[in-house]
């Protein structure tokens, strides 16, 4: 068994006595796999994923929407994850505002008792945004210096299959919002990952040895970054 990267995928694949390829996107978290027959050179598995790209991610995106829907309501009792850590959620009812904090283990959600699971989910990440905010202003300039190569901007948003990208038009990166689920140095991979694209546009040898030069234990922290959403 070996693994490949496509696109900033990950694919598992397996050669095995069959006469065909087959692709799969596994749940719950839609890790991919591709049996190969032994004869099949690696070359031929990366065009075949490759041409497959566009429909690993259209089921990726059914499992991410299906596993978010499945584990937030935003009631008391749900765990939620900052930089790794559970907090227990705690809601609380409130005419007045809205807010929430961080006390000790419990996250606290203050909101009106007839607030939808749509306006809790909007507080809680209005907060949270903030959080990765301060945290990619923190450690983007230290990488920045640290490779040589420097973005002309940075944005978070939400994405479904990419935990950062790089615009090349733009000189823009982008970071997901969900990152302020995982632990920091996650949030530093990807740091460091995109800054790789200003100078290299694919992950070829260039990259890989830019990637360990400069974070030579990524390969590790990128399987707990794609560990399941949490």
């Amino acid at each position: 068994m070996t693994r490949i990267l496509i696109q900033e995928i990950e694919i598992e694949v397996i050669k095995k006595k069959i006469k065909h390829m087959h692709l799969s996107v596994l749940p719950p978290n839609g890790a991919v796999r591709i049996s190969a027959p032994l004869s099949v050179s690696d070359e031929t598995i990366r065009l075949f994923a490759s041409s497959k790209i566009s429909w690993i991610r259209t089921q990726q995106n059914k499992f991410t929407q299906q596993l978010r829907h499945s584990e937030r309501e935003f009631v008391s009792g749900e765990t939620i994850y900052i930089w790794g850590k559970s907090y227990d959620l705690q809601v609380e009812f409130s005419a007045k505002s809205n807010n929430f904090e961080l006390d000790g283990e419990k996250a606290i959600l203050t909101v009106r008792q007839e607030s939808s699971v749509k306006q809790r989910e909007n507080d809680v990440y209005e907060v949270l945004r903030k959080y990765l905010k301060d945290e990619i202003s923190r450690l983007l300039p230290v990488w920045e210096q640290k490779t040589g190569l420097k973005s002309k901007q940075w944005i978070i948003k939400y994405m479904k299959t990419r935990w950062g990208t790089y615009s090349i038009k733009t000189g823009s990166i982008s970071f997901n919002l969900q990152l302020i689920h995982k632990p920091v140095e996650c949030l530093e991979y990807v740091i460091v990952h995109e800054l790789g694209h200003i100078k290299h546009r694919n992950h070829g040898k260039g990259f890989i040895a830019y990637m360990d030069r400069h974070l030579p234990y990524w390969r590790e922290v990128r399987k707990k970054l794609n560990a399941s959403i949490v």
